[in-house]
């Protein structure tokens, strides 16, 4: 039997992930707060700034947008197994704050 991954094994997997990620070529910057539910529940943030990627475990309360949706959903979004337009209209995440702002994602996701 597989022991359920915790938040913290999952947070460094899309730390990880993203803190490799090319974001030269995106010119706006954002913050972004990831509220994620079920057995990996936690709180991370992901901002970027003057072309400098953060991916933290914490709240972020000056953020664009709060992103609330599973680990799996998340992690299908990281492997672009899942359109973020796609997770939103399906409501496989919900957003909330500036929905424009957080369209970067997808930007950000295909670096």
């Amino acid at each position: 039997m597989t022991q359920a991954m915790t938040f913290s094994d999952f947070f460094a997997q899309i730390q990880q992930k993203l803190t490799g990620l090319d974001v030269s070529g995106i010119q706006e910057d954002f913050a972004f707060q990831f509220n994620i539910t079920g057995e990996e529940a936690g709180v991370f943030y992901v901002e970027l700034k003057n072309g400098k990627l953060s991916v933290e475990p914490y709240d972020y309360h000056d953020r664009d947008a709060a992103i609330t949706c599973s680990a799996d959903t998340l992690r299908k979004l990281a492997e672009g197994k899942l359109d973020p337009i796609l997770a939103f209209t399906t409501h496989k995440i919900k957003v909330e704050g500036r929905l424009e702002k957080a369209l970067a994602l997808k930007q950000l996701l295909k670096g």
